[in-house]
């Protein structure tokens, strides 16, 4: 059903309160105006800019003296019997303890004479009593034949004033359509609006306009990150177990694969030493299956208000699904949800949390792909590590002698310098026990000295540099160890 069908059955079920958090109140209001008109009811809107007016006449007369929160839900009491009433960003009102009894009172009202009071925030702030009375009702993303629509009804709008030349191919409005996707109805007509308006034309060339605005759009909201990938596989070292496991999934995304009896991969959990190419393991598999790729911070979803940072995560949960095919990465997954298994230094906010997100790894029907990355084991939930979260698990470790020699041979060549004019071998045993982004920062290190001193960069300054710069390795030799006699047996090694 859409968005009008579940509504219309929310009211007909007999509800007498529900509650919508949306930025969309337009959409929002339409909904609930259709549905009234529908159902033949007396429809009555509240905002403390205009007071009480007539919801389905346009340009109706406002009650005077109702702009008041109170006075204004006041007059809504008296609505007739079977009335849907909407209030307009009521929460922030309800710190009033006056109003929020007012309100208390409609509710009892309303559930004895089959009316109906829908308040529309633009956040999450009600108080927990208002909360345990009202119905939460979601707004769906529009889908890819609303986003169609919206685009067309934008264009001609623009075109109404401005002449657009259109240009646009199928291949092109089927991209755009895709990019669009994970967007509210708003954001869509603005990031279409943006396009055209940029050079008067809507062809395939505003495809990388539309991706470039949805990059913003998202990055704005706070809960998702939109990462560029100019990465590839082939710019690590090692991880050959790994590669081979990514090469053989990276066509499983498509119908073909799916008609052959396989399933979209569910994801990875990846363990393993800090700076050993976790993070750039995710930014390469998004390139090489040429998908998105968006980072999930989740210190970013906890919020000062009660249920705000649960609704932050299963927004952007929501979100991700609408983006779909897409890959989620969420970085050291561990710090976020470290104290789920306490109730005590948080009143068991990390506990829930840590529970949605489980529940939505192993429930979740859209092709996500998930790149959970980790650097402490200890730290990490053991409901985590079951079965069924992941496909694999990869333990990320320290590399080897032969993976070093390539790591150096690819850091020097990003630098304009000729692998062939070092020696490699030597490079690759004096470096024993350093990460892959340790060997980054050594050959930073050399290319620094050499430029001070006015000298050309060599084996020998790269050693010294080496030398000079103990690895974490050393400095913290029993936690690795520790790391890696964990792994043993319970991970599958990345290389």
């Amino acid at each position: 059903m859409n968005d009008y069908e579940r509504f219309e059955q929310l009211i007909k079920s007999g509800e007498g309160c529900i509650s919508i958090t949306s930025y969309e109140e337009d959409y929002a209001l339409d909904i609930v105006r259709d549905t009234a008109m529908k159902l033949n009811r007396d429809l009555w809107v509240w905002s403390a800019a205009d007071g009480v007016r007539d919801g389905l006449l346009q340009g109706s007369p406002v009650v005077a003296g109702t702009d008041k929160p109170y006075a204004g839900l006041t007059n809504l009491e008296k609505a007739k019997e079977g009335a849907i009433c909407v209030t307009l960003d009521l929460a922030d009102n309800l710190r009033d303890l006056k109003v929020q009894r007012v309100l208390r009172n409609i509710m009892k009202i309303f559930e004895q004479n089959e009316s109906v009071l829908v308040m529309i925030d633009a956040s999450n702030k009600l108080p927990d009593i208002i909360k345990s009375y009202a119905k939460a009702f979601e707004l769906s993303y529009p889908d890819e034949n609303e986003l169609k629509d919206i685009i067309r009804a934008t264009v001609v709008k623009i075109h109404r004033k401005n002449p657009v030349e259109i240009g646009i191919t199928h291949r092109g409005l089927d991209a755009i359509i895709k990019n669009l996707r994970g967007l509210t109805r708003r954001q869509a007509q603005k990031v279409i609006t943006e396009a055209v308006a940029y050079d008067g034309k809507f062809d395939d060339h505003d495809i990388n306009n539309v991706i470039a605005s949805k990059r913003r759009l998202v990055q704005r909201s706070g809960l998702l990150e939109y990462i560029q990938t100019p990465l590839d596989l082939s710019e690590i070292g090692g991880m050959r177990h790994l590669k081979k496991w990514l090469k053989q999934r990276e066509a499983a995304f498509t119908a073909e694969a799916e008609k052959f009896g396989l399933n979209p991969p569910r994801g990875v959990l990846m363990l393993g030493v800090q700076g050993a190419g976790k993070s750039l393991c995710a930014k390469a598999i998004a390139t090489a299956w040429h998908q998105p790729l968006l980072k999930l911070d989740p210190s970013t979803l906890y919020a000062a208000y009660i249920g705000e940072s649960e609704k932050n995560l299963s927004e952007a949960l929501r979100q991700v699904e609408m983006m779909s095919p897409v890959i989620l990465w969420i970085d050291e997954i561990e710090k976020a949800f470290a104290s789920a298994a306490s109730r005590s230094s948080d009143g068991g906010l990390s506990q829930r949390m840590f529970g949605t997100l489980l529940t939505w790894l192993q429930e979740r029907d859209a092709p996500v792909f998930v790149i959970a990355t980790a650097n402490d084991i200890e730290a990490l939930p053991p409901e985590l590590l079951r079965k069924g979260r992941f496909d694999e698990i990869f333990f990320v470790d320290l590399p080897k002698e032969d993976v070093r020699r390539e790591i150096f041979a690819i850091h020097l060549q990003k630098r304009n310098r000729k692998p062939d004019d070092f020696d490699l071998d030597v490079l690759a045993k004096a470096s024993d026990g350093y990460s892959g982004a340790e060997i980054e920062q050594v050959v930073i290190s050399a290319l620094h000295e050499a430029y001070s001193d006015s000298e050309k960069i060599s084996t020998d300054s790269i050693v010294k540099a080496i030398k000079s710069s103990p690895p974490l390795s050393v400095t913290m030799r029993e936690d690795v160890l520790g790391l890696q006699a964990w792994a043993k047996g319970r991970c599958v090694p990345a290389d």
